[in-house]
């Protein structure tokens, strides 16, 4: 398995022939009007830009609603790849997108004849309620007899749903946290994806 950083969220993953990038974002550094009113700002531009990817065999969509996820390039990628996991709800705004509930699963189809299993996992984004205000997210759990069982959080903050999906999936081999602790004025400041500290929590799950 190898593992590249390309910024945020976004990482490529090369597992059993597939290529496999998490939420896409390759904008250059610029500011985002949200619907709010507010502005997002990237400071950072992709370490790999979008042209140099090569071909991208799945992509894992935590969830589309907002930029440091899914930002116009990487939107514009969308159409060019087989594969495109998300939300039920992303299913329903994005043409060509599955949607996966909670613990529903996907089996796809390995260049070497064999299958991996994504299966959809939950997440919050930010506290209790976080729901109602940030959208909905998925986490992603790949599974396969001879490869290492990788977990996806996507923008997840909560621990308890980390126990949950250990207790159907562990031991798991590699996890893939979106920590950092983002925050946002909206949500009181609460943090929307994993602290330092449930990060190492998540981790010894």
């Amino acid at each position: 398995m190898k593992i590249t950083h390309i910024g945020g969220p976004t990482a490529l993953l090369s597992l059993g022939g597939l290529s496999i990038l998490t939420d896409p974002a390759f904008d250059e550094p610029q500011e985002y009007v949200l619907p709010s009113g507010g502005v997002m700002s990237k400071l950072i531009g992709p370490a790999v830009p979008v042209a140099d990817l090569g071909p991208v065999d799945v992509v894992l969509l935590s969830h589309d609603e907002h930029k440091d996820n899914l930002d116009d390039a990487g939107r514009a990628l969308l159409p060019s790849v087989p594969v495109v996991l998300s939300t039920p709800g992303a299913a329903t705004r994005i043409p060509g997108v599955r949607g996966l509930a909670n613990w529903e699963s996907v089996a796809l189809d390995r260049p070497d004849g064999g299958t991996l299993t994504v299966t959809g996992v939950p997440a919050l984004h930010g506290p209790d309620g976080a729901e109602a205000v940030l959208g909905v997210v998925t986490g992603f759990v790949l599974t396969a007899d001879d490869l290492p069982t990788v977990y996806v959080s996507g923008d997840n903050a909560s621990v308890d749903l980390v126990k949950q999906i250990a207790d159907r999936f562990a031991p798991v081999d590699v996890a893939v946290l979106f920590a950092g602790a983002a925050r946002a004025t909206l949500m009181d400041g609460a943090p929307l994806t994993l602290t330092s500290e449930a990060a190492a929590e998540a981790a010894h799950l």
